[in-house]
């Protein structure tokens, strides 16, 4: 899930464009992109599209960002977007572990209503203050928990910390970073508005990517390129995982416990790694099966 691109669920005639994009992700959103007077709408035109037999084979990470628990539409949200095919339902604004559980106990309900029989995941916005000094507490609040995103834009504008600021959004980033490698769950880099600034996303881009995280956001089509290519291993790093894969095989019939590649001392967790560096490079065919 390199790159997750917005759709906004009031624009049905995006949906099929999108879906046949380069976007590994796809998030149809609910909330800030719709205005409040054509919410049913776009609830009503999304479920219709979804259940629809579009997504049949699709390979896309398919995402719902409902409406937050404090408005008259997330039931009705959450209701109609727990389809087969749906992944991860997007939650904005979570501030406790019980709002969570409540979350959760919905989503449930509703795949019993929907005959969902693959347990649709949560994806939890980290999007305040508060919610980043307990995102532990929320990543661990549930298992259908599968991870945790930056919402920078909600984040700094209120407490007016530059947008652009490089320590907020490094120390921003780390802690989300933190809490999600505590709790099991994957991190996910937040949206940037300035469309315009290709240089500008693809540095925070970069940040991200060396802090770990799963992927970025993506607000129009042409940040899904830079993404893709930011969070896709290198060249360079897949052959040396390749060799330090090989030097851990050898390793082990040789009973070794440490040892160098590339000049540079290999132990169990630089193997582990190299191993997903490349299992990803395979997913995304660079290299062979």
């Amino acid at each position: 899930m390199r790159s997750k691109l917005f759709v906004p669920g009031s624009r049905p005639e995006l949906f099929a464009k999108a879906l046949a994009g380069p976007a590994d992700a796809l998030s149809f959103d609910l909330e800030d992109s719709v205005v409040a007077g054509r919410k049913d709408e776009a609830r009503a035109n999304l479920a219709a599209w979804l259940a629809s037999g579009v997504l049949d084979g699709c390979d896309k990470t398919i995402i719902v960002r409902v409406n937050g628990l404090d408005t008259r539409h997330f039931a009705a949200d959450v209701a109609a977007m727990a389809l087969p095919g749906v992944m991860l339902v997007n939650l904005p604004k979570p501030e406790s572990t019980d709002d969570v559980r409540r979350v959760a106990l919905a989503l449930e309900a509703a795949e019993r209503a929907n005959r969902v029989v693959v347990p649709i995941r949560l994806l939890l916005n980290i999007e305040s203050a508060g919610s980043l000094r307990i995102a532990l507490e929320l990543a661990r609040a549930h298992p259908r928990v599968a991870g945790l995103q930056l919402g920078l834009g909600d984040f700094f504008e209120p407490l007016a910390i530059d947008r652009r600021e490089p320590v907020a959004i490094h120390g921003a980033m780390f802690a989300l970073r933190m809490a999600a490698a505590e709790a099991g769950v994957f991190a996910y880099d937040s949206a940037f508005t300035n469309v315009a600034d290709a240089a500008g996303f693809r540095a925070e881009a970069e940040l991200a990517h060396r802090l770990g995280f799963l992927g970025k956001s993506c607000i129009h089509p042409s940040q899904i390129a830079l993404a893709n290519a930011v969070f896709r291993p290198s060249d360079e790093e897949i052959a040396h995982a390749l060799r330090v894969a090989a030097a851990a095989d050898a390793a082990r019939e040789g009973g070794t416990g440490a040892y160098v590649v590339d000049g540079r001392m290999i132990d169990a967790p630089f193997v582990a790694r190299a191993q997903a560096i490349v299992a990803t490079a395979r997913r995304l065919g660079l290299i062979a099966a």
